[in-house]
């Protein structure tokens, strides 16, 4: 996310318990209303108990309750929810009706798959947000149910933060159909298709692999597609009033971007991405496949949303708990794209109490919010000095080593530190502390 102003099994830090539920697959059939502003139908995810111990229960995060909680002041309802549950008995809404538990009908044992179905509807908010509205522009990040992960920390089931985000799931493969007016474009996470559907309607169908997330966003779009270099297919979907120089940049940034990473941090697997692009959505916000960026004359935060691909996406990690993990490495990742002078950045670098620490949570940075900034500048700033310790070539093979390691799994701050002592006899302890990565 950016403010406003190559292997195929998922791997797991070393010493790590293995996460669960894990290998979901997610099925999903939506109908949309005239503008795409309500979505409602039938999701089906399985999944396997990855744990030595038995599975009882399994969690659903509704993240796009996550601003409204459990409904306005005004008494509107929550904007998803879920009915008529199927292979499980389900609680009431918790955590600000952000997670709902889903008790097994039995314990699911090591290695077996079980499955949940469930009735869904979305409502999407009056906001210009990742999961709200823009003019006749829907941005639907984060509003489809995904499964909660449970590791050697317990269920992780953490609060909605709007700084940064809180996000931590598992590698999953998503099969879904949106059924939506013909006049409305749907750029998707995955490689979609679209079909006739009933009169004066459109089937679109994406089919995503290991992917973490799935997103998507509905309006009279213009569009354009190219294919970059290294084989990756780039749709470029925009409003209207967009600027076209800001458009044009964001798509020649975008697709060299894509190319670049994948040879820096390793091939991007996915064969497709849509860059979204509005004139007022604030900042930039990325989702696997799929980035929705606020784009001016100046262009946007594409580079960063695109190196999320990588940081987060593909190398995973708990956003709640490490942010630094995934905003540190794709605005380095920017800042080497762009060629930015970082020779001098840290002496820049504030810190504002001994309790600030590059690798606090979000938790923190939820309550010092004039603090989050640190999470690019100091974390940035921070990395690149580790390019100068290490030097150059020892820094790239450290980072396209620790994605290969990683691909698909999940990524720790421990697992980091340790993969780049590796790369060197110098002890890096010192500089562990100076920047502040405990």
């Amino acid at each position: 996310m950016t403010q406003s102003g190559t292997g195929s099994e998922a791997r797991t830090a070393p010493g790590t318990q293995s996460a669960t539920p894990d290998r979901p697959r997610y099925d999903v059939t939506l109908r949309g209303n005239a503008d795409g502003s309500r979505w409602t139908g039938r999701q089906r995810v399985s999944f396997r108990n990855a744990s030595t111990g038995p599975l009882r229960e399994v969690y659903l995060r509704l993240w796009g309750n996550g601003v409204d909680k459990c409904g306005t002041a005004t008494g509107t309802p929550p904007a998803v929810r879920v009915s008529k549950v199927r292979g499980g008995t389900a609680s009431r809404p918790a955590v600000n009706c952000t997670a709902l538990r889903i008790a097994l009908p039995k314990p699911l044992a090591h290695g077996e798959r079980a499955s949940v179905s469930f009735d869904v509807s979305i409502t999407v908010p009056e906001r210009n947000d990742r999961f709200g509205r823009e003019g006749a522009f829907r941005f639907l990040g984060n509003a489809l149910p995904v499964l909660a992960v449970h590791d050697a920390k317990g269920w992780h089931l953490d609060p909605y933060v709007s700084t940064g985000e809180s996000f931590y799931a598992l590698a999953s493969d998503f099969r879904v159909a949106l059924d939506h007016p013909s006049n409305l474009k749907i750029p998707a996470t995955g490689r979609t298709s679209t079909h006739p559907g009933r009169p004066g309607r459109s089937v679109t169908v994406s089919v995503a692999r290991r992917v973490r997330d799935f997103a998507w966003a509905a309006g009279p779009f213009r569009t354009a597609v190219e294919t970059t270099p290294g084989g990756v297919r780039v749709k470029s979907y925009w409003a209207p009033e967009a600027s076209a120089t800001g458009v044009n940049l964001t798509r020649e940034d975008g697709a060299a971007a894509v190319d670049r990473f994948g040879k820096e941090f390793g091939r991007y697997p996915y064969g497709e991405i849509d860059l979204v692009m509005t004139s007022e959505f604030g900042g930039g916000m990325e989702y696997p496949g799929l980035v929705l960026l606020g784009t001016t004359e100046e262009g946007s935060a594409v580079v960063h949303e695109v190196a999320h691909q990588w940081w987060y996406g593909i190398v995973g990690n708990d956003e709640y708990g490490a942010p630094w993990l995934d905003e540190s490495f794709a605005q380095y990742a920017n800042a080497r794209f762009y060629g930015w002078d970082t020779r001098d950045c840290w002496s820049e670098v504030d810190w504002p109490s001994d309790r600030t620490a590059l690798t606090n949570s979000m938790a923190h940075w939820a309550a010092h919010r004039g603090e989050y900034h640190l999470v690019y500048t100091a974390g940035s700033c921070a990395l690149a000095d580790l390019e100068r310790t290490l030097g150059a070539d020892i820094m790239a093979r450290l980072l396209k080593r620790y994605a290969h390691d990683h691909w698909y799994g999940v990524s720790t701050t421990a697992a980091f530190k340790k993969a780049a002592q590796s790369m060197t006899d110098e002890d890096l302890s010192p500089f562990w502390k100076r920047h502040r990565i405990r």
